[in-house]
């Protein structure tokens, strides 16, 4: 909100001589704050000051912060909605996680779809749509010299097409980005947790556009609320534990990375962590006895991006504040506040007695002393969960596709959700 105020002072020019240039100084006082401009000639000194003087007499209120007239310090509203979200991502690159990046890149791609002048020349909706998400809005891409042609000339349309982004206080074009925010292709509605995240992307970048002077208030309506969708949870459709220990032992006898994918999805099932916590999993954060329940100290997470969303170019990446706490070390202690989750021993993830069923199946190659994020992640998605579902489960048996990706052992990938 801009503060205004009517208590202004102009005061006579004033005239600095210097030994090789002579300056003209505006002088005025705006809320008992004195105030200067310098000019290079005394015409346009007197130009700017009799600017002032009009406004005052006029009544007009000034702007405290900047001190003139409210008239000459309107924003400037001319940048194009695309280069405006291009800097918005900039800004945000540095300091957020690549799943993040990636989340970002998706809620503004629709945003940007509604902003077109016209249609007029426009590229395949699928090629500009990609263009916009893959290339636009990730800042390591966006200036490759690997830009592919079509994505090239797709960019230069969308950058010669897009409306200002003074366009979103019209109501008219404000609702079509609304629902084409919340809505997918096919014309059914995001869920609702989709909907307002992606909301909360939109509703952030209009207020740096407000901060770029490029808005003068946010025309996103407060009471705002995406189309809500009820879904009950059947539970025929949720395994019992006697199914998930048949499913993980049918899991063990595939591949080589068996054993070590039924660590991952025990730690899912019994440990209730998450996917990209369970892939950050090491030695040194079990803490689990030879029997009873022990203990998993988590301080890090390594969600799936993709590799053009990463710092490093790997899939997987930590956030920037875990990041930059693994490069400055730890003494080994425990931080204070870590996370801790409860883990089973012998009858946890298998049944054998007096050993760990995560450590046991750690130890045999070091896979959680060194690089196991990738072939976890690597095998939970690449259809171990279709092997294991032909072994026979017993008469409690349920198909893996029926709980719709929410099963231990099915963990596909898809182009709405990875871990």
């Amino acid at each position: 909100m801009i503060l205004t105020t009517y208590d202004v002072r102009i005061w006579k020019t004033e005239i600095y001589r210097g030994k090789r240039v002579t300056t003209y100084r505006v002088r005025w006082e705006v809320a008992g704050r004195p105030r200067k401009e310098p000019f290079r000639t005394a015409a346009l000194a007197d130009s700017f000051r009799s600017e002032l003087l009009a406004a005052a007499r006029k009544g007009e209120a000034f702007d405290v912060d900047s001190g003139r007239p409210v008239s000459m310090g309107r924003p400037d509203q001319s940048m194009s909605w695309y280069d405006f979200a291009c800097e918005y991502v900039d800004l945000k690159w540095p300091r957020v996680a690549a799943t993040t990046r990636r989340t970002h890149a998706e809620a503004l791609t629709p945003v940007t779809v509604q902003m077109w002048t016209d249609a007029r020349g426009m590229p395949d909706e699928k090629v500009l749509r990609a263009a916009l998400h893959g290339w636009a809005f990730n800042t390591l891409r966006r200036s490759s010299s690997e830009l592919p042609p079509e994505v090239a000339d797709a960019l230069r349309w969308a950058k010669r097409h897009s409306r200002p982004v003074s366009a979103l206080a019209d109501p008219d074009v404000l609702r079509r980005v609304l629902i084409g925010l919340t809505t997918r292709l096919d014309g059914q509605p995001y869920a609702p947790s989709v909907a307002s995240r992606r909301r909360k992307i939109l509703n952030a970048a209009v207020e740096y556009a407000i901060e770029r002077k490029l808005l003068d208030t946010n025309p996103i309506p407060a009471k705002w609320t995406p189309s809500r969708t009820v879904q009950a949870v059947d539970k025929r459709r949720v395994a019992n534990p006697v199914q998930v220990r048949s499913l993980l032992r049918a899991v063990e006898e595939q591949r080589r990375s068996g054993p070590r994918l039924v660590a991952f999805f025990g730690c899912l099932y019994f440990a209730g962590l998450r996917p990209e916590e369970a892939v950050g999993l090491r030695l040194r954060h079990l803490a689990i006895p030879a029997a009873g329940w022990g203990e998993l100290h988590l301080d890090r997470a390594e969600p799936h991006a993709g590799k053009e969303w990463t710092d490093s170019g790997r899939n997987r990446g930590q956030p920037p504040a875990q990041a930059a706490r693994a490069r400055r070390g730890t003494n080994g202690a425990v931080p204070a506040g870590i996370d801790r989750a409860a883990a089973p021993t012998h009858r946890g993830v298998r049944h054998r007695p007096r050993r760990s069923a995560v450590r046991g199946r750690a130890e045999p190659r070091g896979a959680a002393q060194a690089h196991n994020c990738p072939s976890l992640a690597a095998g939970a998605r690449s259809g171990v969960h279709g092997r294991g579902s032909g072994v026979p489960l017993g008469p409690d048996a349920v198909r893996p596709s029926a709980r719709r990706g929410k099963h231990l052992a099915q963990r596909r990938s898809t182009g709405n959700r990875r871990c």
